[in-house]
């Protein structure tokens, strides 16, 4: 039977953004089983209007000698018209979008077009709570909605359960990180040299303490409230063992999204280091940052799912994580003993709370993680979003965090990393890079199996 082609719009799947990078994670676990295409946009991307087949780049990378991708770059978000060319072209058997669907609004204002030859699938990436009861156009648009974390899953079905479709398929599916590329390095690894090279590269021989930031400099990210974090953990040590302790960011120091957080670092944390990794690095060399750290920490105030901390705990080092969006999900909570399922959700909605559930005595978590609750949880909007939570958490509750993780040692640290490796490897938690791809392909077969043609028109009774 000839594999179905999946015409994937996302992120270039080449490029560095978090949906980048888990689009070519599940398009190369899953290509053994599909064709794909993929409209890959960019901000202004290089090779606008270009044809790139990746056939063989794919099939060298996974070993899979009849694998099939070939990208249609684009700048900014593609058009109907680019649709119809690619349709008639590639004839793909289904389209896939992955990420905000504002950004591809074009595409469900076409959906009656598309779903009389072909399903659209949807991988949902909604942060928070209220439900975006705006979102429902985009969703009843599609025929499977596949979920980034529980809340998200949750979330839908909240929508869903306003004015259900016939027609919907509603799943929880969580990223996945590739334990090929994110594994522990110990001592006795030949690896343990570059790390150890790198670390001298990136910081000086003294430090004994490294706290790692891996995120944009973006608003949302809070990148100076992890300065300031940073800076009031330091303050609660002597200052001989402060200078032994670094916090590494790994992100573009300037950012017009975000902040000038060299000038942050110069006027508010002078006294003690901060370093700044800028370039882009290789999984394998990503890797090598998480093993060089102590303890991985992203306060985001919204946040799908929190790649970088997965990958921290795919490579045996500790988390720091707010309590908001898909990060709830890395961490292990647990509500009477029981580990909290997508389904549960639905009557909890979130954790983000902290009044209700931070210390609540049923509610527990992994001891990878030491979880921040927000302390600020305002409405946030604007016109093509007109709400949604912002979930800040304050800076001296997360330096508090930090310093547990310091006063609790390097080997206690690593054994408590080492957990948080299990989990995310577990069939529990589904979040290995293997899971998540062959959930996708059990997720799209039985959407294609159960997919009948939209008609082309829609009659309601007056």
């Amino acid at each position: 039977m000839p594999k179905k082609k999946i015409l994937l719009l996302s992120d270039d799947l080449r490029m560095s953004s978090g949906v980048g990078t888990m689009s070519k994670e599940f398009v190369l676990g899953s290509c053994h089983h599909f064709d794909w295409v993929q409209i890959g946009g960019a901000i202004k991307h290089p090779e606008d209007g270009k044809v790139v087949n990746m056939d063989e780049s794919i099939r060298k990378e996974t070993g899979v000698e009849d694998a099939k991708l070939t990208i249609y770059p684009i700048s900014g978000y593609g058009s109907q018209e680019l649709l119809r060319t690619i349709f008639g072209r590639e004839k793909p058997d289904a389209v896939l979008h992955y990420t905000d669907p504002r950004f591809w609004r074009w595409l469900y204002e076409m959906e009656h077009e598309v779903r009389q030859e072909v399903p659209i699938f949807y991988y949902n990436i909604w942060d928070d709570w209220p439900a975006p009861q705006y979102n429902e156009f985009f969703y009843e648009s599609c025929d499977l909605i596949m979920n980034i974390s529980k809340q998200t899953y949750a979330i839908v079905k909240d929508v869903w359960t306003k004015h259900p479709p016939e027609d919907w398929q509603v799943t929880y599916l969580p990223h996945g990180v590739s334990d090929t590329w994110f594994h522990p390095i110990t001592i006795f690894d030949e690896e343990n040299e570059k790390v150890e090279a790198m670390k001298k590269q990136l910081t000086d021989d003294n430090i004994e303490f490294v706290l790692f930031y891996n995120n944009r400099n973006i608003r949302r990210k809070m990148p100076g409230d992890v300065i300031l974090a940073f800076k009031t953990f330091c303050d609660m040590l002597p200052k001989e063992e402060a200078l032994k302790c670094c916090l590494l960011m790994h992100t573009q120091p300037v950012d017009d999204n975000g902040t000038d957080l060299p000038r942050v670092v110069k006027d508010l944390c002078s006294e003690y280091k901060v370093y700044f990794s800028a370039h882009k690095l290789e999984p394998h060399e990503l890797n090598r940052l998480y093993n060089i750290a102590d303890v991985t920490l992203n306060i985001a105030s919204n946040e799908g799912f929190g790649l970088g901390t997965c990958e921290s705990m795919m490579t045996g080092t500790p988390i720091i994580v707010n309590v908001t969006g898909g990060m709830q999900d890395q961490c292990g909570f647990k509500l009477n003993g029981k580990h909290i399922t997508h389904e549960d959700y639905t009557d909890i909605k979130s954790l983000h709370n902290d009044r209700k559930w931070k210390d609540n005595p049923d509610l527990t978590w992994g001891e990878w993680v030491k979880p921040v609750w927000p302390s600020n949880r305002s409405l946030a909007g604007s016109p093509p979003t007109p709400y949604i939570f912002d979930d800040r958490c304050r800076f001296d509750d997360v330096a508090e965090l930090i310093k547990e993780w310091y006063d609790m040692g390097k080997d206690k640290r690593q054994e408590c990393g080492m957990k948080g490796r299990e989990f995310v490897m577990s069939d529990e938690s589904m979040m290995t890079g293997k899971a998540m791809s062959q959930n996708f392909i059990d997720h799209m077969d039985t959407a294609f199996e159960n997919w009948k043609p939209k008609k082309r028109f829609t009659l309601y009774k007056t």
